[in-house]
């Protein structure tokens, strides 16, 4: 196999982690509008573990993201 074709195939692969990243940020934001539709008084405690969640969540796809930026360009 080349050694280009690997890089390619090696990036496309770390790319996949963002996948979860965004199904995961969907379930955050599903369960907090869950939350607020069932008790709306608990809005405010809820919202910040929300974010919290959601800033995480985020954070794995840009780890993921720049895993396959090293592989393509460094490597």
């Amino acid at each position: 196999m080349e050694t280009e074709a690997a890089k390619l195939i090696g990036g496309g692969l770390a790319a996949i982690g963002m996948i979860g990243a965004g199904v995961g940020v969907g379930n955050v934001w599903a369960q907090l509008i869950s939350a607020v539709g069932r008790n709306p008084a608990a809005k405010n405690s809820v919202e910040l573990y929300a974010w919290i969640g959601f800033a995480v969540t985020e954070a794995i796809a840009l780890y993921a993201l720049v895993v396959a930026f090293i592989i393509l360009f460094v490597f």
